[in-house]
């Protein structure tokens, strides 16, 4: 299936001083300010705004929304990507095969399929590995017409609850059954714990990570 044209992006964070910073509730980007103006209508939160950006979408909507009804119309891309220091992709990988540039699995082994998910994400935290890259395109259900949004992450408490769910498969069978359409919901849990070792040992880590609920079709 192409890629679909996005009309906006869906973000679960933004730069502080140039830092990375997490957000409770979705900020939006885009560069049509009729779109910026329609999600600041449905989803509350601050005016649009310009910000500096090496994209088109050099507009803002920090909104007052950590849960949108959405409905999704391809299925969730996901795949694991090891980025070199210099930031250029060194390879992509299914979790089980390296994929190739079309993003098909190639006869060459993921060199970490044996490890565990904690390791895995121990060895991409630390840069040593690849790490998740997760896509989702949907519609807002509150304004289908608006155009078509795009939700990309590297959280990896979203890739572990997509597996423990069985998310992609259930999703397969929604869309399968409903036309190409299945409804969602598309949320910012705020997650919180005390760091046991490193630099922060001892403080709370508080952040948001990205849930994606398939509803259930009668």
């Amino acid at each position: 299936m192409d890629t679909p044209r996005t009309v906006a992006y869906f973000r679960a964070g933004h730069s502080v001083n140039g830092r990375p910073a997490s957000l409770e509730e979705w900020r939006v980007t885009t560069g049509d300010p009729e779109v910026a103006a329609k999600i600041h209508e449905l989803l509350g939160g601050d005016a649009p705004q310009k910000f500096e950006t090496k994209g088109e979408d050099d507009i803002e909507v920090f909104t007052a929304s950590a849960e949108v009804d959405i409905v999704i119309v391809k299925p969730i891309r996901q795949r694991m990507v090891f980025w070199s220091r210099a930031n250029k992709l060194v390879y992509a990988t299914d979790g089980e095969w390296k994929l190739d540039d079309s993003g098909n699995p190639t006869d060459e082994p993921d060199p970490d399929a044996s490890l565990s998910f904690a390791e895995r994400k121990q060895k991409g935290q630390d840069g040593l590995g690849p790490v998740p890259d997760t896509e989702l395109y949907f519609r807002l259900a509150a304004d289908p017409d608006l155009g078509i949004f795009k939700f990309q992450t590297g959280s990896w408490g979203l890739v572990r609850d997509l597996a423990y769910d069985g998310t992609e498969d259930i999703l397969a069978d929604a869309l399968a059954d409903g036309d190409g359409k299945a409804s969602a919901f598309l949320k910012l849990v705020p997650t919180s714990f005390v760091a046991k070792n490193g630099p922060r040992a001892g403080q709370r880590i508080e952040f948001s990570h990205p849930s994606i609920t398939l509803v259930p079709t009668l």
